[in-house]
């Protein structure tokens, strides 16, 4: 970062400091691809956050001149993004999915799942709204994506599991923002392990599945998200070959199971060929999920 008070005495607008932002993360070569894909949305949404401004206010207000303690925090952000590489919605603690404000922090991995297009479909045609009551997002994190299930869902009850207790702090925190205490639980626990009993006519994971090899190569910003949460075994599938094996015992019998893999789509499909699952395709881009019913899983049960 160049010298703070040098820039706090030739920078004074929103509008500046937006301007000044886009060439510093042109230069850093910040990579882009948790909430923005190009940096003049990602240096509105920082510069606004940190005068406490929403990512959509009145344009006008770029023109605005900012206090000193203003242009400090706002070079604060600029120096997290560029120098340590965090995330933007690490710095902002906050992230959109489904429309939705969710609460983050390192604690959980930022959303982005192409998940939040089917929950916006109601996940037809495979699924019936009217015959969902019971909602399992597994490997939850945030939370984001059974809370968006309970708004897609509205006469549902849904279950955000996890084996982070760290995970399920944060999803917590978004339980109570979007004021659904009465109808989403968090539970710890180890997959099904602390499921017995319990059915669902959707389970709906976004688990860990990056392969060894991807994992590595990662960009330096995807450091700061929980390992925990990433990797999933060389080929990234240890935890989705779990799901696979149980699933069929917590669903339904018209129960479906939509499973996030991302680029580790490749390995399943080639070690289990004859595993009749649907990959999704998505307009809004994504890819690696699938959708398998619950009477193929009891089917096909001995190939997993």
């Amino acid at each position: 970062m160049r010298d703070q008070a040098h820039i706090i005495s030739c920078l004074n607008t929103l509008r500046d400091y937006v301007r000044y932002a886009m060439s510093e993360f042109a230069r850093h070569e910040v990579f882009l691809g948790h909430g923005t894909d190009n940096n003049w949305d990602e240096a509105v949404q920082l510069v606004l956050a940190a005068v406490d401004l929403a990512w959509d206010v009145n344009p006008a207000v770029l023109d605005a001149a900012l206090l000193p303690d203003e242009k400090k925090q706002i070079l604060s952000f600029i120096e997290q993004r560029v120098d340590a590489r965090k995330p933007l919605p690490y710095i902002t603690r906050q992230a959109w999915f489904c429309e939705l404000p969710f609460y983050v922090d390192e604690r959980v991995l930022i959303p982005r799942s192409p998940i939040g297009e089917l929950i916006q479909q109601q996940f037809s045609p495979w699924l019936r709204e009217d015959s969902v009551t019971r909602v399992l997002d597994l490997c939850t994190g945030s939370g984001c994506i059974g809370i968006a299930c309970a708004y897609a869902f509205p006469d549902s009850e849904v279950d955000l599991v996890d084996i982070s207790p760290d995970a399920l702090e944060v999803a917590g925190i978004n339980i109570e923002k979007h004021q659904m205490v009465d109808r989403v639980f968090a539970i710890e626990s180890d997959l099904f392990a602390e499921l017995k009993g319990r059915k669902y006519e959707l389970i709906v994971s976004n688990p860990p599945y990056v392969d060894a090899a991807d994992l590595a190569s990662m960009p330096d910003e995807f450091q700061h998200e929980p390992e925990l949460a990433l990797g999933s075994g060389p080929d990234g599938l240890d935890i989705t070959r779990k799901i696979l094996r149980q699933a069929c015992d917590y669903l339904t019998e018209d129960g479906l199971l939509v499973v996030e893999v991302g680029n580790s789509e490749v390995h399943l499909m080639q070690q289990y060929p004859e595993l009749p699952v649907i990959w999704l395709e998505f307009e809004q881009g994504g890819n690696g999920v699938f959708a398998i019913s619950a009477a193929d899983l009891v089917q096909y049960k001995d190939l997993i």
